[in-house]
């Protein structure tokens, strides 16, 4: 689980630029058990990316109203997403001593992950024009 909260904790740092095509876009909407706080997403374009490496586009949602991340010009592809639920707006994923996450999060795909986020496989998923996945953040 300690290795999740590392996982999730990328979704703080710095994005790495985009290149190549513009074509396609995401829309994710994220359900959420909580209105205070954001939504932080990272979107990533590989599995050497999203097992540590850079996203390729950062948002964050205020969790006051409908939670929807669109990225735009994205090159088709397959994408996987992290995001946790910054309930207290610390602009952090809090973790308790143990460094288990202590704030929700979720996977593209509603994956679940196994003593650690959920592998790439498992969140992956094709976006090609114009595509949409709901979320369900716990």
């Amino acid at each position: 689980m300690i290795a999740l909260a590392a996982a999730l904790l990328l979704l703080t740092t710095p994005a790495a630029n985009q290149t190549g095509p513009a074509e396609s876009s995401l829309v994710l909407t994220f359900e959420t058990g909580a209105r205070t706080g954001s939504v932080m997403v990272a979107l990533y374009d590989s599995g050497t990316a999203y097992d540590g490496g850079p996203a390729v586009a950062r948002m964050a949602i205020p969790a006051s109203g409908p939670v929807v991340a669109r990225f735009e010009n994205l090159p088709a592809g397959d994408y996987a997403v992290k995001a946790f639920h910054d309930v207290n707006g610390d602009g952090q994923l809090n973790t308790n001593p143990f460094g288990l996450p202590t704030e929700p999060y979720a996977f593209s795909n509603n994956a679940v992950g196994n003593m650690g986020p959920a592998r790439w496989d498992a969140a992956r998923f094709p976006v090609s024009g114009e595509t949409a996945q709901t979320i369900t953040i716990r």
